[in-house]
């Protein structure tokens, strides 16, 4: 079973009101998703973003956006690059495969003789 971890791509303060307290210390967070795995590690095109107010703590979901939060993240949206997805092996794999392939030569060579 892989194990899966959000890793921060971007981050930026935004001066817009919370609309819980409205206060101006929101933060703006991209994460992309991470794969680990015995056999593998990859790293996928799944970003997800996540508004945070810093002073009451609350997440700011996109229904209870006023038009500023959402011009402000659109803006932040198009500046964020995300790692190209991949896909590697790790040694285990590779050992695995090289004894898979070692095992099966020596069947066809026994089988041969």
């Amino acid at each position: 079973m892989a194990n899966e971890k959000l890793v921060i791509i971007k981050e930026a303060d935004l001066t817009n009101n919370c609309p819980e307290c409205f206060s101006q210390d929101l933060k703006l967070s991209f994460y992309q998703k991470h794969k680990q795995g015995k056999l593998f590690n990859s790293i996928t095109n799944e970003v997800t973003s996540k508004i945070v107010c810093n002073k009451c703590g609350t997440d700011i979901y996109p229904v209870s956006w006023t038009d500023d939060i959402e011009r402000s993240f659109k803006y932040y949206q198009k500046m964020v690059v995300p790692d190209r997805s991949t896909v590697t092996f790790t040694s285990l794999f590779w050992i695995l495969t090289l004894l898979l392939v070692a095992v099966v030569a020596a069947g066809v060579y026994f089988l041969l003789q």
